[in-house]
């Protein structure tokens, strides 16, 4: 199937070159802070089994924002209003920005999602009671979600890193983008708030791959 789609686009390319020429931009996508919670830390936030609420789908295939927030507290301070992202995962897992870390009060180790060794804990507050983490707390890699077809498309191999371009009055380009493939991806490229405000990039902004 993949060699059907690089055979395809070749054919494209040859009979149309501009029709094919936007196919090489990759949406974007801004994250704030949240937070996924394992069903232990559901149950102890909100209840013994409770059952988080959908509020809308989000790019990844299977993901969702929930109605539900929480409230998470460091050795320093606290951020209210912190949206959980469903479904429930193994490990809890608290995604912050940069800026926040001085706020709580702990380190911003730069991970990828899942990658949780030796990172800090943090203590999460809901309306049923508290849930002490002893590790969890990441600042996350920017990177670039594709399947297996698009990475064979843009010349990438999942765990790449590339750098990204793009366009605009603040245009410029990011390195260390991490390129994660999976067979249930949507294409989108993940960056954070501060990142995107600090280079004038809103959601849906296209950018280019520059290996």
């Amino acid at each position: 199937m993949e060699d059907y789609e690089v055979i395809l686009n070749a054919i494209m390319a040859h009979l149309n070159p501009e029709a094919v020429k936007t196919e090489d931009v990759i949406p974007v996508g801004i994250s704030n802070r949240h937070i996924h919670l394992s069903q232990a830390a559901v149950d102890k936030l909100f209840g013994c089994g409770y059952q988080l609420t959908k509020l809308k789908d989000l790019s990844q295939p299977g993901q969702y924002a929930c109605k539900e927030c929480v409230t998470i507290c460091g050795p320093k301070g606290v951020i209210e209003k912190v949206r959980i992202l469903g479904p429930v995962r193994t490990e809890t897992q608290v995604e912050i920005l940069q800026s926040d870390t001085f706020k709580l009060g702990v380190k911003g180790f730069l991970r990828l999602s899942g990658d949780l060794a030796d990172t800090p804990g943090i203590t999460i507050i809901g309306p049923n009671g508290s849930f002490e983490i002893p590790f969890g707390v990441i600042v996350a890699k920017r990177h670039i979600h594709m399947l297996p077809s698009d990475a064979t498309r843009f010349g990438v191999d999942d765990g790449a890193v590339v750098s990204i371009e793009f366009e605009g009055e603040r245009g410029g380009i990011l390195n260390n983008v991490v390129i994660r493939v999976t067979a249930n991806s949507g294409l989108e490229c993940h960056i954070d708030t501060e990142e995107a405000n600090a280079l004038g990039i809103k959601p849906g902004t296209k950018i280019k791959i520059r290996k």
